[in-house]
């Protein structure tokens, strides 16, 4: 295409923004970003029962956290609005009105009971269940009687019998399916609203949507959009079908594999630079393996580099992207991040050892407060030094003070341990742990008596 790529996300405001449609948002706007185009932020808000506006709200905030922002949408404007499609009821009746006077659409009165009875059927005789077109001919009387009734009919849309509909699809590649597998489909609800397939499909034309990226769930959906858009005289945008997201054993995301949605993870303190790292490698093959900065992002963005199978999330590597993100921020940017007044020198040793905001409160405990119950192997290692090993480090700790070099020296003197027999025990008796930051700055940072006491417990507990 040689106009302008414009790429949009259009999600409905039914419940919070799941992690594969943030994908989806994400490489939308980083294809518009690599080719300088647009990006379209449209709601699609047609399901009144379950759009509220409260999810609207948390959508925005999700989006612009993760550092989406949209060119054109609903709380910016542009020159396709409205961008709500709850306010787009008058363009689509002049559609519907255009579709019924070609006779490319038709009213259907069949009830939930009878369509329900007419798949039953057609399994039973071994065949697809689609609609029957059981209101296709009505003619004008029958229509006024099935009115007369009460019946407030959905409108359809007329398949065209024996068509073959070809795309090439940005992903997939070329696709061709057959009108006789496709049975006459829904645009206009029983309550007037417009379907899923027609409204998506005719704002996507209408607002110059060039390259529509989705999950390729919606695959079997475009040749239904084509034939609407071609009967409208509508342009097609190219459309591109990715791989689903899925949880680390193969199976769609759901809330038994943790975590789920944007919001989730933000409130679990994951920053959204290790989220963005970690979506850019899921169903997408990126050219640099190192981490990126989201502005970086968008030139090694590589839209013919879009995978076909299933891409599965694992949180062990957004972790990875968590540490990574975190080696790169000031001490400021963590202190904000953790909520907390500590001091840079405090950060910039614990940098290394907190990949959540939680990790830090025990290493703040070190300094000044209660440790943790030790676990089992902390445990050996504390009986294994045995009491005579914490006596004497109360008496080399009171002839060296915080001066971690001496206290080793002379603690070596006294007890004969070395190595690992002399800093582990150390190390776990004085932060509870086996691993862990620089000791020697840990003890510089700790509050007088607070080593001694630890030491003094051991000596006598053991």
């Amino acid at each position: 295409m040689s106009s302008p790529v414009i790429t949009r996300f259009a999600p409905s405001p039914t419940g919070s923004l799941h992690l594969g449609n943030a994908r989806t948002a994400f490489f939308s706007h980083l294809w518009a970003r690599k080719a300088g185009g647009r990006f379209i932020l449209r709601i699609e808000d047609t399901d009144v029962e379950r759009s509220e506006g409260r999810h609207l709200d948390q959508l925005l905030i999700d989006l612009g956290w993760l550092g989406l922002d949209w060119d054109e949408g609903p709380d910016v404007g542009g020159p396709s609005g409205p961008y709500a499609q709850s306010e787009r009821g008058a363009f689509y009746r002049e559609l519907f009105a255009r579709l019924e006077r070609g006779g490319e659409a038709y009213p259907c009165y069949c009830t939930a009971l009878d369509l329900e009875l007419s798949r039953k059927l057609q399994r039973m005789a071994g065949k697809p269940p689609r609609y029957a077109g059981t209101c296709r001919h009505l003619t004008g009387a029958e229509r006024a009687e099935r009115e007369s009734r009460g019946l407030k009919p959905t409108l359809r849309f007329a398949v065209p019998p024996d068509a073959v509909i070809e795309f090439i699809d940005l992903v997939h590649g070329p696709q061709k399916f057959s009108s006789a597998d496709l049975g006459d489909f829904i645009i206009r609800r029983e309550d007037g609203t417009a379907a899923f397939f027609f409204s998506n499909a005719v704002d996507d034309a209408s607002m110059g949507v060039t390259h529509v990226l989705r999950g390729d769930d919606h695959l079997t959906n475009t040749p239904r959009q084509l034939m609407l858009l071609d009967a409208l005289q509508l342009r097609r945008p190219g459309y591109g079908h990715v791989g689903l997201l899925v949880g680390a054993d193969g199976t769609p995301m759901s809330k038994r594999h943790g975590s789920t949605s944007v919001s989730e993870f933000r409130e679990r303190g994951f920053l959204s630079e290790a989220i963005l790292n970690h979506l850019l490698r899921l169903g997408h093959t990126s050219d640099v393996d190192g981490w990126l900065a989201p502005a970086d992002m968008p030139r090694h963005f590589q839209p013919d580099h879009l995978g076909r199978a299933s891409a599965r999330f694992d949180e062990a590597q957004l972790l990875y992207w968590q540490k990574e993100t975190l080696q790169r921020m000031s001490a400021t940017e963590i202190r904000t991040w953790l909520g907390s007044n500590a001091s840079t020198a405090f950060i910039d040793l614990i940098r290394h050892n907190v990949v959540l905001p939680p990790d830090a409160a025990p290493w703040a405990a070190v300094l000044d407060g209660e440790l943790a119950p030790l676990g089992e192997e902390e445990q050996r290692l504390i009986s294994a030094a045995g009491p005579e090993f914490f006596r004497a480090a109360v008496a080399a700790l009171d002839q060296s003070g915080a001066d971690f070099k001496q206290l080793t020296k002379t603690l070596k003197e006294r007890s004969g341990r070395k190595g690992a027999d002399l800093f582990m025990p150390l190390r776990v008796a004085l932060t509870g742990q086996a691993h862990g930051p620089e000791l020697a700055a840990l003890l510089q940072m700790m509050t007088p008596g607070t080593a001694r006491r630890r030491f003094e417990s051991h000596a006598k507990n053991i």
